[in-house]
């Protein structure tokens, strides 16, 4: 039976101990991590939040009592030990903070018994996912989780004070909202008095920031949970966490230099990391370089240009790609032959077709002779000039694409960025951080045959751009920006339209009716008639800031509980069904379907 804390208060947690306290008592509480009994010596492994501290039981200290008890002690339990400091008796664990002393029990109290855990709680756990997060509660009390969710704190709390000084107000924003779904899919919430109508959760607090700003509170943010139905991914979750914020009276550079100097201080006061003025590329720079708006430049292998190298080829997949106006690129994988093998190479095909390359040329110079795939389209003087052209050496790979650039760049920079990974270029902590502007205002949609906006349609297009707007769509780009850290979008923001007529014509440049605008949109737009200061602002992941910064390949591993694959939570098991009373007092009918099996 779990005894009573009563008369007792924790002095430390089990690292805030150290061999300046030899000699003391102490109370420290937490988990049997692990129990080793030698007969007359019983040591225990307590953890807590803080870390591991050695506790040893002696008869002679805890009484034949209190030692019949330490017996009892399995995994898990948690305890509550008063004793006394001493320097570790056995030699220094060097891997523990607390690695040279330990605790002398005088007494202990069992205020909880567990039963045997699914899994042991251990940093780096190799558990299967789907056990760890129906037992999330456990996971949870590993260590590097814990480190996780410390440092998520950490960064929130930074971000606040540096928000503050910057003269930033903290403003909650509503989350029962109108649907206005632009991209991704709302997540709808029925209303009980208005029967048949619907809130829905927001996307992200866009619109709300925006009036603030008409509102004259000149710099806003807050950190708010968003809500998005979309295909999860690793870097995606349903639900997430965006640090928001909005400024006045400011210009594109102003946004960027504060935004650049929190992401310093965060580096400079969490891993003592100093990050220099962030270099620039312009979105078309990024996607003709390295094949992504949010590239990656920790390793080189940059995509190549080889459509004047191979114009008047007989060649037909590269005549055919320039003749419909497209291009022929590469990429260079410099002594990579003995890795990519032919294997390897149809391997790297199938990825590529699978983005949407019709296939993968390839010169593979293992041996004396280079192998093409294409050699029988081109001389032996062709072959050495395309070579002598690419730097290539004995023991390179070249892997080529020909068709429209909306297909060869993003298929190659996926290929580099397998490659990356494949032959180890990427080197281990290292933070290359850089800005993507000049974003594509528009973005032509295949599947509705329409022109869409990329970022969201109150972004304001450049000056200079603004005369194509009807003419020549696809050439407009726009006044918006990205931060990339090693090929993860950490923010993404822009200046916003406040001009009431070129906000109605970007409106209508997007295919919206006068009602849509109306249904949608029309209490921003009647607020941009009664003066509207120029404002721009952005949004930062903070779910991604903490993943990048502890190295975490899934967000999972820096959220509490997170969404799995299908968009559920394995251990409440949400979603989950209503009872018919419930959903009668919405006025919600529910269409039978079949479970999947």
């Amino acid at each position: 039976m779990a005894e009573s804390m009563r008369g007792l208060k924790r002095s430390h947690r089990c690292t805030e101990v150290s061999s300046a306290d030899i000699g003391s008592t102490v109370t420290v509480m937490g988990w049997v991590q692990r129990r080793r009994n030698l007969g007359s010596l019983i040591f225990i492994d307590l953890r807590d939040r803080s870390g591991l501290l050695q506790i040893v039981f002696d008869e002679n200290s805890v009484g034949s009592d209190g030692f019949a008890k330490a017996e009892t002690l399995r995994s898990e339990y948690v305890i509550a030990v008063v004793g006394k400091i001493q320097k570790r008796s056995a030699a220094v664990n060097e891997n523990l903070k607390t690695g040279d002393i330990e605790v002398i029990a005088e007494s202990l109290r069992i205020l909880s018994e567990s039963d045997t855990p699914p899994f042991h709680i251990e940093e780096n756990s190799q558990t299967k996912d789907e056990i760890r997060l129906k037992y999330r509660y456990l996971d949870l009390r590993r260590p590097d989780l814990q480190r996780n969710l410390m440092l998520r704190s950490k960064v929130a709390y930074l971000m606040r004070d540096f928000m503050a000084k910057e003269g930033f107000i903290e403003i909650e924003t509503p989350v029962l909202t109108k649907s206005t779904p632009e991209g991704a899919r709302d997540y709808l919430v029925p209303s009980r008095v208005h029967p048949g109508s619907f809130y829905a959760l927001p996307q992200s607090p866009q619109l709300f920031k925006q009036l603030l700003m008409c509102s004259g509170y000149d710099r806003y943010f807050q950190i708010v949970k968003c809500f998005r139905d979309e295909d999860l991914r690793a870097d995606r979750q349903p639900e997430f966490t965006q640090v928001d914020l909005e400024m006045s009276f400011v210009t594109q550079e102003d946004i960027m230099d504060m935004l650049e100097g929190y992401i310093q201080r965060l580096y400079r006061e969490i891993k003592g990391i100093e990050i220099g003025k962030m270099p620039r590329l312009t979105y078309r720079e990024a996607m003709e370089r390295y094949g992504s708006d949010k590239p990656d430049t920790r390793f080189e292998m940059e995509i190549i240009n080889l459509s004047e190298q191979v114009k008047g080829t007989s060649f037909p997949v590269f005549a055919d790609a320039l003749a419909n106006g497209g291009s022929v690129r590469c990429i260079v994988a410099k002594d990579a032959a003995a890795t990519l093998t032919r294997k390897a190479i149809d391997k790297l095909t199938e990825q590529a077709k699978g983005i949407g390359a019709k296939g993968l040329a390839y010169i593979r110079w293992a041996d004396e002779k280079p192998n093409c795939s294409f050699a029988k389209f081109m001389s032996e003087e062709e072959l050495e000039g395309l070579l002598n052209f690419l730097g290539c050496q004995q023991g390179d790979v070249v892997l080529i694409v020909a068709d429209k650039d909306r297909v060869v760049l993003p298929v190659l920079g996926q290929l580099r960025l397998t490659l990356g990974k494949q032959l180890g270029l990427i080197p281990e902590g290292k933070y290359n951080f850089l800005w993507i502007t000049e974003f594509p205002f528009f973005e032509w949609d295949e599947e509705s045959q329409s022109w869409l906006a990329m970022h969201h349609p109150f972004t304001m297009p450049l000056e200079e751009c603004l005369p194509y707007i009807d003419s020549d769509p696809g050439s407009v780009r726009a006044q918006a920006y990205d931060m990339v850290v090693n090929g993860v979008e950490l923010l993404s923001g822009s200046i916003r339209i406040t001009d009431y007529e070129l906000q109605q014509k970007m409106f209508e440049a997007l295919g919206l009716t006068e009602e849509e605008i109306e249904a949608k949109f029309g209490f921003l737009v009647d607020a941009y008639k009664y003066g509207a200061p120029p404002h721009g602002g952005a949004a930062l992941g903070l779910d991604r800031i903490v993943m990048t910064m502890c190295g975490c390949d899934n967000l999972r591993d820096v959220v509490a509980f997170p969404k799995v694959q299908n968009a559920s939570e394995l251990m409440s098991q949400c979603p989950s069904p209503v009872d018919k009373k419930s959903l009668d007092e919405l006025a919600i009918a529910v269409t039978e379907f079949e479970k999947d099996e």
